[in-house]
Parts: C-alpha cells; sequence; structure tokens
C-alpha cells in the first residue's frame, strides 16, 4: 500500500516544535524562528521527505513566492549570470524563480508573460524587455496587481534597475586613450544613438579625437566578428577598439588572430559587460563590468517588498583592467 504523505504535523512531532513553528520556518515568517530551531525543523524535514503543498499555501497567503523571469536569449552569457544571480537573491527571501527566454521576438516576450501570468507568479523581472508589459486584467497577487521591474533597459510605467551604460563606456574608451590611442573604432549593437555608443563619443570629444570608424552589428560572437573584419580593412586600421557587448568583443578577438595581428600590440581591446568568459579570453579581456549582483538584489527586493512603480535606480560599472588592452 501507498504510504500516507508527511504532513507539517508529522514534522513538528519529529522536531519536538509546533505545527505554526514548522509553518515560520517553511513560509520564511511571518514570525522569526531561532536558529537552533529552524536547524531541527530543517533536518526533520529533510528525514521525514516532507514537501510543502505550494497551492494550498498560496491560496492561505495569496502568494505562491514565485518569481518569472525573461531573458532575451537564455545562451548569453551575460543573461545566465544575471539569472544565477537573481535566483540566488530571490532563494534568500523564500523565493524561487521560473526562468524562460523570448528569443529578441516581441511576439514570443508577449506570449511568455502571458503564461507566467496564468501560473500565478508573485512578481515578474524582466531583462532588457522590447515592449511594456502587457499584464491584462489585475491579477495574480494578494494586492491585486502583480509588480514588474525592468532591468538593464527602461520601460514605461515599470519600475527598472540597469548599468550605467554611457559613463562605464566613456570610461572604457578614456582607458584607451590613456593608452596612447587616438584611432580607436567602435562595434555596437542597438539602434543609433544608444547609451554606449554616446559614452563613446563623449570621451573622444573629451579629446578633441574624431571618431571611427564604427560598424553596427549584433550582439553576438558572429556579429563582432563580422564588425572587426571590416575595422580591420579600413584605411587607415584603428589602432584600438571598444565591443558594446563581451560576446562582440570574444567574436573580434578571433578574427584578430585569424588575420595575424597580436592582441594589444597590433590591436587593443576593450569590452563591456564583464563575464567570466572574458577572464579566459586569450588575452585575457579588459572590460567594463556591470554590477550584476547588485542589480539583481534590488531588483527582487523591489518586487518583494514593494517600490514605486515607475521609479528607476542606475549602478555604476567596474572597470576591470587585463592585458586585451595593454595593462600588465
Amino acid at each position: 500500500m501507498p504510504k500516507d504523505p508527511v504532513t507539517r504535523n508529522d514534522v513538528a512531532e519529529y522536531a519536538g516544535v509546533s505545527a505554526a513553528v514548522v509553518s515560520y520556518v517553511v513560509n520564511a515568517g511571518p514570525r522569526a524562528v531561532a536558529p537552533e530551531t529552524r536547524d531541527r525543523v530543517l533536518e526533520a524535514i529533510r528525514a521525514l521527505g516532507y514537501r510543502p503543498n505550494a497551492t494550498a499555501r498560496a491560496l492561505r497567503t495569496g502568494t505562491t513566492r514565485t518569481l518569472g523571469l525573461i531573458t532575451p536569449d537564455g545562451g548569453n552569457p551575460l543573461f545566465a549570470e544575471l539569472a544565477k544571480a537573481i535566483d540566488k537573491a530571490a532563494a534568500e527571501r523564500g523565493y524561487v524563480v521560473l526562468q524562460t527566454s523570448a528569443d529578441g521576438d516581441p511576439e514570443t516576450e508577449r506570449a511568455k508573460v502571458a503564461e507566467l501570468l496564468a501560473r500565478r507568479v508573485s512578481g515578474l523581472l524582466l531583462v532588457a524587455p522590447s515592449l511594456p508589459p502587457d499584464l491584462g486584467e489585475p491579477q495574480g497577487t494578494a494586492e491585486g496587481v502583480v509588480p514588474v521591474v525592468a532591468i538593464n533597459r527602461e520601460v514605461g510605467g515599470v519600475s527598472s534597475v540597469r548599468p550605467a551604460y554611457r559613463e562605464g563606456a566613456r570610461s572604457g574608451v578614456e582607458h584607451l586613450m590613456g593608452h596612447g590611442h587616438r584611432r580607436i573604432g567602435l562595434i555596437v549593437g542597438g539602434p543609433e544613438g544608444s547609451e554606449r555608443e554616446l559614452g563613446y563619443r563623449d570621451a573622444l570629444q573629451s579629446r578633441g579625437l574624431v571618431g571611427g570608424p564604427i560598424v553596427r552589428a549584433a550582439f553576438s560572437r558572429e556579429g563582432g566578428f563580422d564588425a572587426m573584419r571590416q575595422l580591420l580593412a579600413a584605411t587607415p586600421r584603428p589602432a584600438a577598439v571598444f565591443a558594446s557587448s563581451d560576446l562582440q568583443a570574444v567574436g573580434a578577438l578571433k578574427a584578430i588572430h585569424e588575420a595575424g595581428l597580436r592582441i594589444p600590440e597590433d590591436v587593443a581591446l576593450v569590452a563591456f559587460d564583464g563575464t567570466a568568459e572574458t577572464e579566459f579570453s586569450w588575452p585575457p579581456m579588459t572590460v567594463v563590468r556591470q554590477p550584476l549582483e547588485r542589480m539583481a538584489g534590488e531588483a527582487v527586493r523591489r518586487l518583494v517588498e514593494g517600490e514605486s512603480k515607475t521609479s528607476a535606480i542606475t549602478f555604476p560599472t567596474e572597470l576591470i583592467k587585463r592585458r586585451s588592452c595593454g595593462c600588465p
């Protein structure tokens, strides 16, 4: 005969506590539990194989304690690292994350939002959303409306967290100028006049330099490879290049190596993003690093604690100096 499912009362009896204390541990509140008691309850849960009924808890509390996360491209190392940071920040607050990708398509993004809302997520995290989210009729939380935070891009009507794109790009280009470079090319994704492009132009104008050449390319390794080949064919060839994403820079590295040129002696390179991939490229890449952990923590905090619907916060980037620019 199948065994009866383990109940909260079984865990309470095993741990020598009340059923209410078990509930406080499982639900991370509303009352605090002493660390020693919490450890006993968690040990009882492991020993007995107790699995809380999430559906019943959601009906009782009005929240599933689940956050929906939509990224443009699940295979991009930047979004993978950001998702990991979000998952960690959510777990620290007793939440789990449902992650999916929109593949850069607005219609897919809209459909994924609708799917997550149907699963009654407690909040939505949209990374670089292409459109303001269509939330339909108010639903989903005890307050009646699903909160939304946009990451890496500002969209109308929702809270947002993002890096200082323009200032970060400027710092990367200024660093190349600090190595004595005066002809600095740009590989940039997105529409003309993006913040990373504006930061590049700010840096050049501060020294009275003429920008270019500039090549617009997809935020991908292939885009960076093709763009770098165009820059290498320019006359005169740029002595340094700023790439608007790590993936573009990885593609650019390949193009430089295939051309038989040295980095940084023949062409210096700095990228924007700062994922682990750049630390293990050859040579290791100088990057303007996005503060992923800080942005993830703030985004989750805003969903869990509640925040002004349209407030925005920008986090400073960090310049990480490695060999691709000429630093030892």
